[in-house]
């Protein structure tokens, strides 16, 4: 559903995103009207450039291993890298978003296209984007009768290594939107997309060199950065840490690039088909308005827990005008969670502005009638996948950062080619668990899982760290034998139960 200028709707979300494609649907269904502005594809950059294709360049090779690693399954040979592609492109609709529009139109969502940026407080501005389409002109005006939400996510960053950006380096969008595989691929950086990445382009049949500065996956616990290391050599990737790069060549655009490292004393140049530079990433708030309500721009937005903005003007009784979720705010940098945090902000402007929940004001930051309204999970029980091989899985805050926190912690751990559920899975399983006890409280507060399929554990320790679950009742969940899952009964004879 297209909108003319000057429209009016309760509720403007900027940025059409998982993000704020779930905050729309949550402040729609009681019966706001809301439109959401996208510059882009609907669905944004998971459906498109990160999650849904990145997952499915690394699926084949996963289940290659698999196949290799059981006994009587033949050997599936090598990749077919133009049959991967292929699949990704359907994965991500050929980056058509018309199935996502539809979606939009029949939750009753208008969808207004062009660049959204706030210009006065309720005002957004929608400029068409050049070559679009919808470029007929004219600048729309688009006015919020309750709110407004920003969830307009987040956008590579270059580091200020000289030469680098005259060479026209891959980010994460290039990556795993590429329409060949390149002979070579050089890798910076050392978080999620780096690892992922070089799994995925070493799998399709790139010669991977992989230069990180320090651990890989520094937000995880460190036996699980060493366990993707291991995996990744083994796979044939140069892995390199403590490696800095200090300048890069490509004389002409398409050709060879080549990378200058210091290790250590030493320097040394790297030269490959392609560069994939992935060393994190912004807020996009620089061209979003913000200035316009006295906000500070390029840098991310701070919310409070029911994901209004903190330091705008408010409305009798103190009800906030302006949200914002997702990458936006620099809370937590995955769709999961931003999509969580789209619900509370959806869920919240429902409440307060809704026609049949009205609240007339905001109660008192934790009361207890509107516990369900704050994403109170981004502190205790932030979620993490890492699909690479080992994946790599974690709920909650590493031993460090719990020690750090002044957490009474007793970490657990368990080998799980020990389990049953192992030995069924493959001769050759291998990875590594462990919990963080709360000793005062005697109820986890975090847990890691490292592991084919790791992913897939997961879920049960983020129930019992968000349920509080006591050690004494999950004692009680016993778990089906055999399956990986019986760690969890490890865990409780490691601790004593």
């Amino acid at each position: 559903m297209a909108a003319s200028a000057d429209q009016t709707y309760d509720v403007i979300v900027i940025g059409a995103g998982p993000v704020g494609e779930n905050a729309a649907a949550r402040a729609s269904a009681t019966g706001l009207s809301v439109a959401v502005v996208e510059a882009e594809l609907v669905g944004g950059e998971c459906s498109y450039w990160a999650c849904i294709p990145s997952k499915t360049l690394l699926r084949p090779g996963a289940v290659r291993a698999a196949a290799r690693a059981t006994p009587g399954v033949a050997d599936p040979g090598p990749l077919d890298a133009a049959a991967v592609l292929a699949w990704r492109d359907e994965t991500t609709g050929e980056g058509d978003d018309s199935g996502q529009e539809r979606w939009l139109a029949s939750a009753g969502i208008a969808l207004v296209r062009g660049h959204g940026r706030l210009i006065r407080e309720r005002v957004v501005e929608v400029a068409p984007e050049p070559g679009s389409g919808d470029d007929d002109g004219a600048t729309r005006l688009l006015h919020a009768r309750c709110a407004v939400v920003v969830a307009t996510g987040s956008a590579p960053v270059l580091p200020p290594v000289p030469g680098l950006a005259e060479a026209s380096p891959w980010t994460s969008r290039e990556a795993t939107a590429a329409e060949e595989v390149p002979a070579s691929l050089v890798v910076v950086g050392g978080g999620v997309v780096a690892c992922e990445m070089a799994t995925a382009y070493a799998d399709l049949g790139s010669r991977v060199t992989l230069l990180a500065r320090s651990a890989l996956l520094g937000g995880a616990e460190r036996f699980a950065g060493e366990a993707v290391v291991e995996a990744l050599r083994e796979a044939g990737v140069d892995v390199r840490l403590d490696a800095e790069v200090s300048e890069v060549s490509r004389p002409e655009i398409g050709g060879p690039v080549t990378v200058t490292v210091r290790e250590g004393r030493g320097v040394e140049q790297v030269t490959a088909a392609e560069l994939l530079v992935a060393t994190g990433r912004r807020p996009r708030t620089a061209d979003v308005g913000l200035d316009s309500v006295g906000l500070a721009t390029d840098v991310p937005l701070d919310t409070d827990d029911s994901m209004a903005v903190r330091g705008t003007a408010r409305a009798a009784g103190g009800r906030p005008w302006l949200f914002a979720c997702g990458d936006v705010t620099g809370r937590v940098a995955t769709t999961h969670q931003g999509k969580y945090e789209g619900r509370v902000a959806g869920d919240v402007v429902a409440r307060l502005y809704g026609p049949d929940n009205g609240a007339p004001e905001m109660p008192p930051e934790g009361a207890r009638s509107w516990t369900r309204y704050a994403a109170s999970a981004d502190h205790t029980a932030r979620t993490q996948v890492v699909f690479t091989r080992p994946q790599v899985a974690w709920v909650g805050p590493t031993e460090a950062e719990a020690r750090e926190a002044g957490l009474p912690v007793r970490a657990v751990s368990y080998d799980l080619s020990w389990v049953a559920g192992a030995a069924v899975t493959s001769p050759d399983y291998a990875g590594r668990a462990q919990v963080l006890v709360d000793t005062e409280r005697q109820v986890l507060v975090g847990a890691t899982f490292v592991g084919p399929d790791a992913s897939e554990m997961l879920h049960a320790a983020t129930v019992a760290v968000v349920g509080e679950v006591p050690l004494d009742r999950l004692w009680h969940a016993v778990p089906v034998f055999p399956t990986v899952s019986e760690v969890w009964l490890r865990f409780a004879e490691e601790y004593g139960l």
